[in-house]
């Protein structure tokens, strides 16, 4: 069975990897790939993932709330645990409804449990019965501000929205440590690095183990000429997650730039093991040959 990493599924659905990290954490989307007696550590998606991974994807599109997916989910494996994928089995009642339902048992059916129609019945009219009324919105989750920040974050046109999207998250959550990450992240990439640097320490004060923030802190402080400090929270990073590869990518660099041959031989080598293709695969190779002819 073919498996697919966090930064190759990312890639596929083409969003960034933290939001899929983001989604494990919180369990709306587990990867079921990890095969038994693996490193816990480890995150790999397989198909049948990715699929679920694109319904939660199409609904966020059409205006459902993360908070609306994550509780009809939550309903649908609780109550109809016969449901084998409850985010691939969500759909809308008709275009343009707000209203989530799944197929089960020849009939359409809310996550509660509540049945619309029988099948034949519903092919025969496709709309909405007027019979039920509109599903009540909640307000917005700091969960919700997240996911309108990943939307808006990739793009420097919408930096400004993006944080405050963030903004509104941590207003709701203050110690919402993915919030603080990614904030700090935009915050990085518009050239302000104080603050930057706030929101990722603030982010690994919430959840020490957080690989992103971590990862973009040592880019800080290395960029900065802080070697050291740089290398103790890649190392950090690492211990969270050994199979992210742009770690070893970049622990391999500073090994090299602080003279450190035999680390900087054994990140190459590991990078290869997790990504043998690729541009960064071909640098790691080259640098590999070139410590053997040294």
């Amino acid at each position: 069975m073919s498996t697919y990493s966090v930064r190759n599924a990312a890639r596929i659905l083409k969003v960034a990897p933290s939001r899929l990290r983001y989604w494990k954490r919180t369990r709306l989307a587990v990867p079921r790939a990890a095969g038994e007696g693996s490193d816990p550590r480890r995150v790999d998606y397989d198909f049948r993932d990715l699929v679920g991974l694109r319904a939660v994807l199409s609904l966020l599109e059409q205006g459902i709330s993360l908070q609306r997916i994550r509780s009809a989910a939550e309903v649908l494996r609780e109550r109809v645990p016969e449901i084998e994928d409850p985010l691939t089995a969500l759909r809308l009642w008709g275009e343009g409804s707000a209203r989530m339902v799944v197929e089960h048992d020849g009939r359409w059916m809310e996550p509660d449990g509540q049945i619309l129609l029988g099948l034949e019945t519903a092919q025969e009219s496709v709309a909405e019965p007027a019979r039920l009324d509109p599903p009540a919105e909640d307000e917005p989750s700091a969960g919700d501000h997240f996911e309108r920040g990943c939307r808006l974050d990739a793009d420097p046109a919408t930096y400004d929205q993006a944080i405050a999207a963030y903004r509104d998250a941590l207003g709701l959550d203050p110690d919402f440590a993915d919030a603080h990450c990614n904030l700090g992240a935009v915050h990085y990439n518009r050239g302000e690095r104080d603050d930057a640097r706030r929101h990722f320490e603030r982010c690994l004060r919430n959840d020490p183990n957080h690989v992103e923030a971590h990862f973009n802190l040592a880019n800080l402080l290395e960029e900065e000429g802080c070697n050291d400090m740089a290398l103790h929270h890649y190392r950090a990073g690492l211990a969270a997650d050994p199979f992210y590869p742009d770690l070893h990518i970049n622990l391999a660099l500073l090994y090299e730039k602080m003279e450190m041959r035999t680390g900087a031989v054994e990140h190459w080598k590991r990078y290869l093991q997790l990504e043998p293709e690729g541009s960064w695969s071909e640098v790691a190779r080259l640098r590999l040959e070139r410590d053997l002819e040294g």
